[in-house]
């Protein structure tokens, strides 16, 4: 039932909280304004985005039905934001936690380049110095240098690390309860609420006491000034009787803004501690390439001016005017023409093509010319008759034999004998193989007319192809795991096998009675799931699969499933569901 405030409007209502929460975002001497604001940004994001892993309650759970109390409903919500809040950190550690991973398995010569030129212009210029002065000295500059870079590196880590664990454990509790009383809380939620508030008020000074003891191991040996100067303390709940009575309304209303503003408190705490020991932010990590890209946009712009019209100069109309000239000139050779030849090609036959240089037809005349003669002349030069069988090579053997004898005297037979008509006789040979030869090179251009065509086409097609591929990768997201390319699901992939390692480290950590590890498994598979399930509800929805991956991803989230059959679903999602699947040019 809803709680009725007393007259004296003391009592919290949705207005005063809102209120109490717009106040407390308000900078004071003992706030920090950077958190609060980080806060806020966080709630709206998560809020907007709602795309979280479900959490373990049973599917008709109602959460904003008319027949529940407003408390159970805020206390729905205020899990969702739990968890939305906790994935949220830990896939923020998770990323920083992975740049440290690669720098910190890098040589020596590129963690010495990341302390100096990777860490902003104060870095850079202070690395420096301190490089100088050690390579005046004795020590080696160098190994000094990586050793500084790998104490960096490694504590960051260490700092992570052990963030990440204490919120997987924490979230791996929280479902784990969760999934114990989801059946509780559908069936009675007036006595299961007050067990369950008081549950998550424990799980919140447990963690509270893990971040107590990384305030205490690293307060003392930390490379990273006041990493540890803000000491994490959450509020708790009065003691009252568990076991007893229920609850008032406004004890249950006062638990539940207690939980939200200890998920307040921690998100606060989190985002100044992983703001510390996050990776460097993108302008810082290209502070170099950023800063050549400025100071050469500088001189180009300075260049620009001095050759632009405000100057008195028409050199950048002149060069506009030429690179269209150039734009039409390519676009007419590359694209125009060789199309219009490859039209011409496809669709005019070699009919209907211009009379060529040389034609069958006088080939055939020259032919026939040479033939007589040499007829003639054997039939001049040899008694017997020549067999009308003859082939011009046999006839053309008897005219150069005589014409070696007439070589003997030349002069006298140059004016009385056979000479002269045997040199017009290989003339008129000479003439006949010119032309068989020039018909055939013109037959030869003629039918790879379409080939040059193409040839001369092909910079204009390699140009377009590279902007479908660009076009292509910008509308499938090739590069994000939620895209529909070959990348894409690569990631996709990956994320169910990083699944199943989770899955089979958990059991091994059951199978050894290391409890407090396997809690920490398990909490990060439910972070890799929640990846999954936001990666891949798109693509799933678009292929009409997302309700059965839907239900397998809850289903390896269970803590009491057993491993095999985990196994099993994993084997299940990257064989048969197509969003899963590897692209058909890797099947």
């Amino acid at each position: 039932m809803d709680s009725q405030p007393p007259a004296n409007g003391s009592s919290p209502s949705t207005i005063g909280d809102l209120w109490n929460r717009a106040a407390s975002l308000i900078p004071t001497s003992s706030s920090i304004f950077p958190g609060k604001f980080s806060n806020l940004y966080r709630q709206t994001f998560t809020k907007k985005r709602h795309v979280s892993f479900p959490l373990p309650l049973p599917s008709d759970f109602p959460c904003s039905s008319a027949n529940i109390s407003a408390d159970t409903s805020r206390i729905y919500i205020v899990l969702e934001e739990i968890m939305a809040d906790v994935l949220s950190n830990l896939h923020d550690i998770q990323k920083s936690l992975e740049f440290w991973q690669s720098r910190a398995e890098g040589s020596n010569a590129r963690k010495a380049y990341f302390m100096v030129f990777e860490r902003g212009p104060v870095a850079f210029l202070d690395e420096s110095r301190k490089l100088v002065r050690k390579s005046l000295g004795e020590d080696s500059a160098m190994q000094h240098l990586s050793q500084t870079s790998s104490s960096h590196m490694f504590d960051r880590m260490r700092v992570l690390m052990e963030l990440r664990s204490s919120l997987a454990s924490f979230l791996a509790q929280l479902y784990v309860e969760l999934d114990k009383r989801g059946g509780d809380l559908l069936k009675n939620p007036e006595k299961s609420l007050p067990s369950l508030l008081v549950v998550i008020d424990r799980l919140f000074s447990n963690l509270e006491g893990s971040f107590s003891h990384l305030h205490a191991a690293r307060e003392s040996d930390s490379s990273i000034e006041g990493s540890y100067s803000i000491p994490l303390v959450f509020d708790r709940l009065s003691e009252v009787n568990e076991e007893g009575s229920q609850w008032t309304d406004c004890e249950l209303t006062d638990a539940i803004n207690l939980v939200h503003k200890n998920l307040e408190k921690l998100n606060s705490y989190l985002s100044v501690m992983v703001g510390k020991h996050r990776k460097p932010r993108r302008m810082t990590l290209y502070w170099v390439r950023y800063t050549c890209g400025a100071v050469g946009l500088s001189i180009l712009s300075i260049w620009l001016l001095r050759h632009s019209s405000l100057m008195g100069s028409s050199d950048i109309e002149n060069w506009n005017h030429d690179a269209k000239e150039a734009t039409v000139s390519f676009f007419s050779d590359h694209v125009e023409q060789p199309l219009l030849a490859i039209r011409d090609e496809l669709f005019d036959t070699f009919r209907k093509r211009h009379k060529g240089v040389m034609e069958a037809e006088e080939v055939q005349l020259t032919q026939d010319s040479l033939h007589r003669m040499l007829r003639n002349f054997c039939e001049q030069a040899k008694p017997e008759k020549v067999s009308d069988n003859a082939t011009d090579q046999e006839m053309l053997e008897v005219v150069m034999h005589r014409y070696e004898k007439e070589l003997v005297h030349p002069i006298h037979n140059l004016f009385s004998g056979e000479l002269a008509r045997g040199m017009l006789i290989q003339v008129q040979k000479l003439k006949l193989d010119i032309e068989t030869a020039m018909l055939e090179l013109e037959q030869i251009l003629r039918a790879n007319e379409i080939n040059f065509a193409i040839l001369a086409a092909l910079p204009a097609f390699f140009l377009t192809l590279g902007m479908l591929a660009l076009l292509r990768t910008w509308v499938k997201q090739d590069s994000k795991a939620q895209g529909r390319g070959r990348i894409a699901r690569i990631h996709r992939r990956l994320l169910v096998v990083e699944i199943e390692k989770r899955i089979m480290q958990y059991q091994s950590y059951i199978e050894q009675g290391r409890d407090k590890d396997a809690e920490t498994v398990f909490g990060l598979l439910i972070y890799s799931l929640e990846r999954l399930y936001r990666v891949v509800e798109t693509p799933a929805k678009t292929s009409g699969e997302w309700d059965l991956v839907k239900q397998d991803l809850i289903e390896l989230g269970r803590p009491q499933q057993q491993t095999s059959y985990k196994l099993t679903v994993t084997q299940r999602l990257v064989t048969v569901y197509d969003c899963l699947l590897p692209s058909l040019k890797l099947q």
